[in-house]
């Protein structure tokens, strides 16, 4: 019989394309291509669309939203599913952080084996952390098992101190073949339009991300900048951009998958200057690394500095120093040989650490693990 596995995050495909929702797929993708689990994912609807979206690798549930309130998407509806979804699942996969997800745990999960992949710590909305302490210690104290997503975040993160008995460390894999391959006329019309050689940021435009540093850094350099993606900063970044008058900088807005592919195919490096810890591990550094690219990351004391060794596979610099930013992005562009033993060294810790089969047999492990230590399909 097939393991049944209850993915529970605020947001999901079709309605946000980001990087946890990403980490969800490859984690359906690869468990249930090797090991035959059956995913499903239970989320709040942001956009019209079905309640229920049957996609390749697992079924989407989704519910209604009620309130935002603080980045937190709350759904009166979801309560009785969360229920209805328990009678199916021997598993519950939390991704943290969702207050609104770990209150259901612990209104009506306790009895079903449970799992939390940790992939950050609160940061932007630290007053009313201080309200939040007591759940989110409550909750992670009373799930099955805790998985950070590199060493550096469990090392580092004061919140998982508490609870380093439940932890495991469980990295971030992709499956390449889950990613489009660009044709010739999409490689064509993108050389076309940002040409090639150039440092690439992809992701949402969020607050945490430092694109204000990468703007600075972009000031009268030799290189391009392209920034693929859209978010809240969208307009801010545009608008700093214009008043610099920085004609080497192109914003793509948000790519689909064979354009995204072909943004990798024509860069120099992928370039993540991210802030704060809010940026746990970086899928986009974990992508411009299958593809073959050095990287250019901040160090956070968190997976930016994981996947991406300094002077190994690209160059970490501090986060917030546009003039750092500068200089090594200036050091990959002129220096050819240095890019492409770091793009080179890179793919190879890729194919060492970061696959998504190495990650699906961990969690496959775990979910087994848990699934036969009882409680499974609740009745509740």
């Amino acid at each position: 019989m097939s393991l049944h596995v209850l993915h529970v995050f605020k947001l999901y495909l079709p309605d946000l394309h980001g990087g946890i929702q990403e980490v969800i797929r490859q984690l359906c993708h690869a468990t249930s291509r090797q090991y035959g689990v059956e995913n499903r994912v239970l989320t709040v609807a942001q956009g019209p669309g079905e309640r229920e979206m049957q996609l390749p690798d697992s079924l989407v549930v989704r519910c209604r939203l009620t309130l935002d309130l603080a980045s937190t998407p709350m759904s009166a509806d979801m309560v009785g599913e969360f229920r209805r979804q328990l009678r199916w699942a021997d598993v519950v996969h939390y991704h943290f952080p969702w207050p609104f997800g770990e209150c259901l745990h612990l209104l009506f999960g306790r009895k079903t084996q449970s799992v939390v992949t940790y992939h950050s710590d609160i940061f932007k909305q630290r007053l009313l952390k201080i309200f939040y302490g007591p759940l989110l210690h409550a909750f992670l104290g009373r799930v099955g098992r805790i998985v950070a997503t590199s060493p550096n975040y469990l090392e580092s993160s004061v919140d998982l101190a508490p609870h380093r008995r439940l932890c495991e460390v469980i990295p971030i894999g992709l499956d390449e073949r889950s990613y489009a391959q660009p044709s010739t006329a999409t490689l064509a019309r993108w050389t076309e339009a940002v040409g090639s050689g150039f440092f690439l940021f992809i992701g949402i435009l969020r607050y945490y991300k430092g694109l204000d540093v990468l703007l600075a850094a972009a000031q009268d350099a030799p290189f391009r900048v392209v920034v693929a993606g859209t978010g809240p900063l969208e307009k801010d970044l545009r608008r700093q951009a214009a008043q610099r008058n920085l004609a080497n900088v192109t914003f793509v807005g948000y790519v689909g998958d064979e354009d995204k592919a072909a943004l990798f195919a024509l860069a120099r490096a992928v370039v993540l200057p991210s802030l704060y810890r809010s940026e746990a591990f970086g899928v986009s550094l974990l992508e411009g690394a299958m593809s073959g690219l050095p990287l250019i990351a901040t160090e956070l004391g968190t997976g930016t500095s994981y996947v991406n060794q300094g002077e190994v596979t690209g160059l970490v610099v501090p986060p917030g120093d546009a003039g750092a930013l500068r200089r090594a992005m200036e050091r990959l562009h002129a220096d050819d040989a240095l890019s492409a033993t770091m793009g080179a060294a890179a793919r190879r810790r890729f194919e060492t650490l970061f696959t998504a089969d190495r990650m699906g047999a961990d969690y496959f492990r775990l979910y087994r693990e848990l699934a036969e230590s009882g409680g499974g399909r609740s009745s509740s």
